[in-house]
């Protein structure tokens, strides 16, 4: 059971050694050092048929100061999803460009760069790409106070002071506790 997946690890983990598992049927995940994923993903475009990036995204790991990078590749003729996993330094933020294997890629990196203020040396496109006239830090960063950015950006619209948080709402209504985990993004 899980042949294919199996074998796509092994194969990876022999060419370099990177660490991996199979996360389900249809499903592999590997994660190496920023310097390899170009390597990585240019050998199972060209060698192992995942013609497909399906998307590139970010996690931001701010209590590790590291963002982590998850490219998401597919293989139509296998049926089988790969996904590359690696952590890169906050600050500075740079990770090698793969716009050269996958032209949609700049896309991603484009929105990356300004969205998390991650660069990619060589990466086409200087101009903005989403935000015009943008001189904050980075919106997707966590450490990005969105209320601060707001209260200090735009005014208060009158007629919403009286606003309620929509857990408050529901436990009214139901009268059924807010679970433990739910509190934590209470406006309080």
């Amino acid at each position: 059971m899980l042949e294919k997946e199996q074998k796509l690890l092994e194969i990876l983990k022999s060419a370099f050694q990177v660490e991996g598992k199979v996360i389900r049927n249809r499903r592999v995940e590997i994660w190496d050092h920023k310097e390899m994923v170009p390597a990585i993903l240019l050998m199972v475009k060209t060698q192992l048929g995942y013609k497909h990036l399906n998307h590139i995204t970010c996690i931001d790991w701010l209590e590790e100061g590291k963002f982590q990078l998850v490219y998401t590749v597919f293989s139509h003729t296998d049926k089988l999803t790969l996904f590359v996993k690696t952590k890169i330094d906050r600050d500075p933020a740079i990770m090698p460009n793969i716009d050269d294997i996958w032209d949609q890629a700049n896309t991603y990196e484009r929105e990356l760069r300004e969205m998390y203020g991650i660069e990619f040396p060589g990466l086409v496109g200087d101009q903005e790409f989403i935000l015009e006239d943008w001189d904050e830090m980075p919106p997707m960063r966590r450490d990005f106070k969105t209320d601060v950015y707001a209260e200090k950006t735009f005014f208060a619209q009158p007629g919403r002071e009286d606003a309620q948080d929509v857990r408050e709402t529901i436990t009214k209504r139901s009268g059924e506790e807010i679970p433990e985990f739910a509190k934590k993004y209470s406006r309080d």
